[in-house]
């Protein structure tokens, strides 16, 4: 939960029987950590130096552990342009799918929330109450993986130049050797020929 925000008991706790559930669903293929509520369970290290606690992180069920999605759980009152920000923006900044879950009436303002200040989210889902049961729907799916920001480095473009002198070096190299050895085989001919005279006579 935001620290900006400070839900009405009664949201809070369908906020976390919702979460439950979805721990109970994704248990299926994943470990489900939560943190529901102030509690802090299971961290998760975003961009910056202090670690994340998302409703719900994802791992895999080998020893690797390896993080394989993130979920955040939204009210009504808690989807809006402070907690976009506060939150999502980071969540979205994680190496593993950001899924978020918003009541159904709100899936509109979530969508406008996240193109309005780029935040790049995998899935969005709407859930809605049916007596004891919460029903979700997705509503959003991103097929594109987020775009990855390289940092350029200050010598990739200087070994282009000096390729072309080194290659012209290289033809010209074996040039004089050749004609070396033609100058040699040149100079042994004549003393061969005064070798072979002075043999004769």
């Amino acid at each position: 939960m935001s620290p900006i925000l400070v839900r009405p008991v009664r949201e809070q706790l369908e906020h976390d029987r919702i979460i439950r559930q979805l721990q109970a669903k994704f248990r299926r293929k994943f470990e489900a950590q939560i943190n529901p509520g102030v509690e802090q369970n299971a961290p998760v290290q975003g961009a910056g130096p202090q670690p994340l606690y998302p409703d719900l992180v994802l791992t895999s069920l080998e020893r690797s552990k390896k993080l394989l999605g993130i979920v955040e759980v939204e009210t009504g009152e808690s989807v809006n342009h402070l907690e976009a920000l506060a939150e999502w923006s980071h969540f979205s900044k994680v190496r593993a799918p950001f899924h978020l879950y918003v009541p159904a009436g709100m899936v509109d303002v979530a969508r406008r929330l996240c193109e309005d200040n780029q935040i790049y989210i995998a899935e969005i889902w709407s859930f809605h109450t049916v007596g004891d049961q919460v029903r979700f729907t997705m509503v959003h799916r991103t097929k594109e993986p987020p775009p990855v920001v390289r940092k350029p480095t200050p010598t990739s473009a200087a070994p282009a130049a000096p390729a072309k002198p080194q290659k012209e070096k290289e033809t010209k190299k074996p040039a004089p050797v050749k004609n070396v050895k033609k100058a040699a085989a040149s100079k042994k001919k004549p003393a061969a020929k005064k070798a072979a005279g002075k043999k004769k006579k």
